[in-house]
C-alpha cells in the first residue's frame, strides 16, 4: 500500500500520480477540483513520495518542501516572490526540492503573473504542485503549464463509509442522510457531524418550511436566522484558527491574516452549504410528491416532506428549487452581499408558493 491509499476513490488522480513517481516528475502539477475529496491529502502524499519520506511531509517536517498558503483571502505577490528566491537553493537532503501551493486559485494578478516565469524555466530539481478548488481564476498560461490531475466528488458510498468510521453510534438512516447532505465533500460531511451542526440544520428546515407553511413569514427574519447560521460558523472557525496559531513564529499581521482568512472562508463555505441544503428540501417535496421516496436528500424528514409535498406545491418548489440554484451560483462566482442574496431570494421563494395551501398570497 503506498501514500495514495490514505484518501478515498479517485482512480484517476492516482493513476497520474503513480505513473507520475514512476516515469519520473514533471516540473509541475495542478490539481483540481472541489474542496474537500482529498486533493490536500493527495498533493502531500505526493510530496511525500517524491521526498523520499511522507510521514515527515506530513508533519510539515522536511526541509526540502516549501509550502505556500494564502494570507487572508489571497496568495500575494511577496508569498511567490519569496518562493522564487528559495527555488534556487539546491535541495538539502533528497535529490528533489517540492513547492506546494494550496489554494492556488486565489492567487492574485501579480503573484500569477511572477509564479509564471517559474513554470516557464524551473530549475531541474524543483516540482511544483499546485492545489486549487477551481481553474477559472487561474490564467490559461500558468494551466498549459502543468500536469492536469482532476478530482471529482466522492461517491455517497465513500462518504456514508468514512461517516461510520467516524461516527459508528449513528444508525443506517442518520448515516445515508449527512452522506447525502455532505454531496461527495468530506470536509463538509465533519462538518455535519459536529453537534452545533444538528441545531443548525434544525433552524435552517424552519426557515425554508416556514416560507410556505407560515402566513405571517418575513424573508427579511428568516434571511437574518440564516445568516446568524452563517456567521456563527465564521465565529468558530475564528476561534479555532487563534488557537491554532498559538505559539507559531507569525508577525502580528500574518496572524490576523490567517484568522481573518479563516472566517471567512468558513463564512463562505457556509453560506454555499445553506444554499444547497434548502435547493436539496425543495428538490425532496418534488421527489416525495412524485414517489421517488428513497431519493430524497432529506431521508430523516420523510413524514415533514409528505405532509408538505401536496400537489398544489409542486410547481412552485421546482421554481423555488432553481432560484436557490441561481442564488447558489451568484454567490459562488461572485463578490455578493450575503444577507442582501438571502432576503432577496426568500422573497423570490415565498412568491413562487404563494398559491400553496397555508400560505395568504
Amino acid at each position: 500500500m503506498d501514500s495514495f491509499e490514505t484518501f478515498p476513490e479517485q482512480a484517476e488522480a492516482k493513476r497520474l500520480l503513480r505513473a507520475a513517481l514512476a516515469e519520473g516528475p514533471a516540473h509541475a502539477y495542478l490539481l483540481h477540483g472541489p474542496p474537500g475529496v482529498g486533493k490536500r491529502a493527495a498533493a502531500l502524499a505526493f510530496a511525500g513520495e517524491l521526498l523520499g519520506s511522507p510521514d515527515r511531509v506530513g508533519r510539515r517536517a522536511h526541509p526540502d518542501l516549501y509550502l505556500v498558503e494564502p494570507l487572508g483571502d489571497q496568495i500575494r505577490i511577496d508569498a511567490v516572490r519569496e518562493l522564487r528566491r528559495d527555488l534556487h537553493m539546491r535541495p538539502f537532503e533528497a535529490d528533489r526540492r517540492v513547492y506546494l501551493v494550496l489554494g492556488a486559485d486565489l492567487m492574485n494578478e501579480d503573484a500569477a503573473d511572477a509564479l509564471l516565469k517559474d513554470l516557464e524555466e524551473p530549475p531541474p530539481y524543483a516540482v511544483l504542485v499546485l492545489v486549487a478548488n477551481d481553474l477559472g481564476p487561474l490564467p490559461e498560461t500558468i494551466r498549459s503549464r502543468c500536469q492536469l490531475v482532476p478530482f471529482r466528488r466522492l461517491s455517497e458510498r465513500a462518504v456514508r463509509e468514512e461517516i461510520a468510521r467516524r461516527a459508528p453510534g449513528l444508525d443506517e438512516e442518520e448515516r445515508t442522510t449527512l452522506a447525502r447532505l455532505a454531496a461527495g465533500r468530506l470536509d463538509r460531511a465533519e462538518r455535519l457531524l459536529d453537534p452545533a451542526a444538528a441545531e443548525g440544520r434544525a433552524a435552517l428546515l424552519d426557515v425554508a418550511r416556514a416560507v410556505y407553511r407560515d402566513p405571517e413569514f418575513e424573508p427579511a427574519e428568516g434571511a437574518a436566522r440564516l445568516m446568524e447560521l452563517v456567521r456563527a460558523r465564521g465565529t468558530a472557525a475564528r476561534a479555532d484558527e487563534q488557537e491554532a496559531i498559538e505559539g507559531v513564529d507569525l508577525t502580528a499581521r500574518e496572524a490576523e491574516q490567517r484568522v481573518k482568512r479563516a472566517a471567512y472562508g468558513a463564512e463562505r463555505e457556509e453560506l454555499l452549504a445553506t444554499l444547497e441544503e434548502l435547493a436539496a428540501w425543495y428538490r425532496d417535496l418534488l421527489v416525495v410528491g412524485a414517489g421517488a421516496e428513497t431519493a430524497a436528500v432529506h431521508s430523516d424528514r420523510l413524514d415533514e416532506l409528505r405532509e408538505d409535498a401536496t400537489r398544489e406545491r409542486l410547481a412552485g418548489a421546482e421554481a423555488a428549487c432553481e432560484a436557490v440554484r441561481e442564488t447558489w451560483r451568484n454567490a459562488e462566482e461572485l463578490n455578493v452581499s450575503p444577507g442582501l442574496a438571502l432576503e432577496a431570494l426568500l422573497v423570490e421563494v415565498r412568491r413562487e408558493l404563494a398559491g400553496a395551501p397555508g400560505v395568504t398570497a
